[in-house]
């Protein structure tokens, strides 16, 4: 099956994420000189980064007064680095990529939520994988070892089911990648996320055997922005909140809709080729969305989820010490919209 995939998606890896770039307030400010509603926003394209799609495709970011750039970035790591420098000052991004920088001292905050955590495995039909414990031995397709997807599938699918990383032959690849490794049958089975497990699905000789989401919800997806940023140019954070906010309203009460507006984004033309011929690329999309739980909320569950992946990120060795998330939350917008 030839997919009609967009060129730049081959190395987009899981954690990345989407990112809300706010430019700084006044001209007069030591940031370039940008004008106080001139944003740039960095994204990756993948349906966790939905929300600033949607609100760029859809006119929200310019119905809360922002005039927006988007910038298409490669890497979640590139995407933090970029907040980290100034280039972007504000931004939706894996939790962990946030907690793992903050605790060399970026001066990051966790200022809302946005999307929960999905994560399939899909395996091949004629592989003998029915369950997690039957991928002893298989060969995984995942994304790079330290991201979200890898913390969590060691530290949580793995342990649930008795595993070992070493017992599973892991390659580590971007999700285009694991799902064209599927098809050929280079791999066994994949970790993906949307909406390359919709994509994947297509060619019809796959199975879902688990899906994170079912067993460990969790925030994958938060917005930060810099203390700084929170204290000299806390409205236009604010409207980068307000325009995801509606973007996500709509992702969750219209995906119908919602999929006409970014289907583009994940395909070239208006289909895509399946085993059974050509599906319409909108609908493959609207799955993807459904499949999602966007929430623009942090509630204190979910702080205590992004404490517990933290707590797997020491356990791993992606973080040496121990860190407290709640040094780094600062819900004070989302009170208001309370």
């Amino acid at each position: 099956m030839i997919l009609k995939l967009k060129k730049m998606l081959l190395s987009i890896p899981l954690v990345a994420l989407l990112v809300v770039a706010a430019a700084c307030g006044n001209t007069d400010k030591s940031n370039g000189g940008k004008n106080s509603n001139k944003l740039t926003i960095g994204y990756v394209n993948v349906m966790d980064d939905a929300p600033a799609m949607l609100a760029e495709d859809a006119g929200l970011y310019e119905k809360h007064g922002l005039d927006v750039e988007l910038k298409l970035f490669g890497s979640g790591t590139d995407l933090i680095k970029g907040i980290v420098n100034g280039e972007l000052d504000a931004g939706v991004l894996g939790a962990t990529n946030a907690v793992s920088w903050a605790s060399k001292g970026a001066d990051l905050k966790i200022v809302g939520g946005a999307q929960m955590g999905y994560h399939s495995i899909l395996a091949r039909e004629d592989s003998g994988i029915k369950s997690v414990e039957d991928l002893k031995g298989k060969n995984l397709a995942s994304q790079k070892q330290g991201s979200t997807a890898d913390i969590v599938l060691n530290g949580v699918t793995f342990k649930e089911a008795g595993l070992k990383r070493s017992d599973v032959n892991m390659n580590y690849v971007s999700p285009t990648v694991a799902v064209q490794s599927l098809q050929s049958g280079k791999v066994d089975a994949a970790f993906l996320f949307e909406p390359y497990d919709r994509i994947a699905r297509l060619q019809g000789d796959l199975e879902e055997i688990y899906e994170i989401g079912e067993v460990w919800p969790f925030p994958c997806m938060v917005v930060i922005t810099s203390g700084e940023e929170m204290e000299n140019n806390k409205d236009n954070v604010y409207k980068v909140l307000d325009a995801q906010k509606e973007a996500i309203e709509m992702l969750e009460s219209d995906p119908e809709k919602s999929a006409e507006y970014i289907y583009k984004r994940f395909s070239e033309g208006d289909t895509f080729e399946s085993s059974d011929g050509e599906v319409a690329a909108v609908d493959v999309i609207e799955e993807a969305i459904k499949a999602q739980t966007f929430n623009w909320k942090l509630t204190a569950e979910n702080v205590k989820q992004i404490q517990d992946v933290t707590d797997l990120m020491v356990e791993q060795g992606v973080m040496d010490e121990k860190f407290k998330v709640e040094e780094i939350i600062d819900l004070a917008w989302q009170k208001e919209q309370e």
